[in-house]
């Protein structure tokens, strides 16, 4: 595979700050499996939660997002590269308010869901 064009731009950034950030991409990552498994979770091992077309919605959001997040950890991690390689400031990103209410909503559905158990 070839070099991306912009790994030949600006200037190597000091090997701390690129492994900072492959750290953080990997948490982002860690984070969308664990979503993923949430969503496994839902499918195959709580059949009792009712209504199940709230459930069923609830796993396939939960594996959309995980893979929407994989996308979304790519490109944060390639934009802060880009941006150290040219001595800029950090891009500010929609990632994190995005996964904070599309959590909240899965929490609160998840919520509705186990009252109903009750």
């Amino acid at each position: 595979m070839s070099t991306p064009h912009w790994r030949r731009q600006g200037h190597e950034p000091d090997y701390r700050f690129s492994l900072a950030n492959e750290r953080t991409f990997l948490a982002w990552i860690r984070t969308a499996l664990a979503l993923l498994a949430g969503g496994v979770l839902l499918e195959q091992f709580a059949p009792s939660l009712q209504p199940r077309g709230l459930a069923m919605a609830l796993a396939l959001g939960l594996a959309l997002l995980a893979g929407w997040l994989c996308v979304a950890a790519y490109l944060r991690w390639r934009a802060n590269e880009i941006a150290m390689r040219h001595d800029q400031p950090l891009p500010s990103g929609w990632t994190m308010p995005l996964l904070a209410g599309a959590l909240a909503l899965a929490a609160l559905a998840l919520g509705v869901l186990m009252a109903r158990l009750a």
